[in-house]
């Protein structure tokens, strides 16, 4: 379970980042900075961990919870942006993006990973398996996570045949029976190997799917 220790090493604001969406299909890419207060609750603390342990029910739960309790920034690259460079830049431009909306400027920023994005405004350290050690990078996972939802079930709105309310974008066989029956939309990442192939792009360069 993810805790508090890595957080204390560090003096001033800490501020947890993580992403979510780099393997669906479909839709943006989503990073959550977190800055959880050093007094947090007991509650809070037990409940978090890594969102994909958890139920959409806890993670929605938890989202309140962090919500009203923290300082949160959100950033999103877009379809096109994934397209143009590739996921992992397209993951780190979210990043920096989340970092630079937080209500106030962290002195470092525990990263899920092993890559620190360039152009970070604040010093960075990447924790592999962060969001099982730190809470703020758990916390951070939830955010991401349950915002990212939420973007594919409104999109699924409009697009009800890729079941993207379920599935979130990821290549499961509801989302590949809706390719059948309506074809690629612009929500689609066509540099995605299982895309490209439906569009006959076999001859441009593909991205292999985290």
């Amino acid at each position: 379970m993810p805790d508090f220790r890595i957080e204390k090493e560090h003096r001033g604001v800490v501020a947890g980042i993580d992403e979510v969406g780099r393997g669906p299909w479909a839709g943006p890419v989503v990073a959550a900075a977190v800055i959880l207060p050093r007094n947090i609750c007991h509650e809070l603390m037990d409940g978090l961990d890594d969102s994909k342990k958890l139920s959409r029910a806890q993670r929605e739960d938890l989202h309140t919870m962090v919500s009203r309790r923290a300082d949160i920034g959100i950033g999103c690259a877009s379809v096109a942006e994934i397209e143009q460079n590739n996921i992992l830049v397209a993951s780190h431009i979210a990043m920096v993006r989340a970092v630079t909306r937080l209500p106030k400027m962290p002195n470092i920023a525990l990263i899920d990973g092993k890559h620190i994005p360039e152009n970070l405004p604040c010093t960075g350290r990447a924790v592999i398996r962060g969001d099982s050690l730190s809470l703020s990078i758990a916390a951070a996972s939830i955010v991401a996570k349950v915002t990212r939802d939420r973007i594919m079930a409104s999109l699924a709105l409009r697009y009800p045949v890729f079941g993207w309310e379920r599935n979130s974008g990821y290549g499961t066989r509801e989302h590949q029976n809706g390719l059948s029956l309506a074809g690629v939309t612009r929500h689609h990442r066509r540099t995605y190997a299982p895309i490209a192939k439906i569009l006959g792009l076999h001859h441009k360069k593909t991205q292999d799917i985290a």
